[in-house]
């Protein structure tokens, strides 16, 4: 059940990351990104540093730990 869970988890964060990157693309399209106006971008960019870094963590605690 733990892994359904966390592959779960995974999923809807790969959702909700795909939808971020979605709407940047929008936004870059209607030119709505400068060089001093770009957070939005900035904020997408952390938030798939963010799942990099759980998803190590998980393998880590799931494959290696968990055998």
């Amino acid at each position: 059940s733990t892994f359904f869970v966390t592959t779960g988890f995974h999923g809807l964060h790969v959702i909700i990351g795909s939808t971020f990157l979605a709407v940047c693309l929008l936004r870059q399209i209607q030119y709505h990104f400068t060089s001093e106006h770009h957070f939005g971008f900035e904020a997408a960019a952390w938030y798939w540093h963010f799942v990099d870094v759980v998803w190590l963590f998980l393998y880590v605690s799931i494959y290696w730990w968990g055998s």
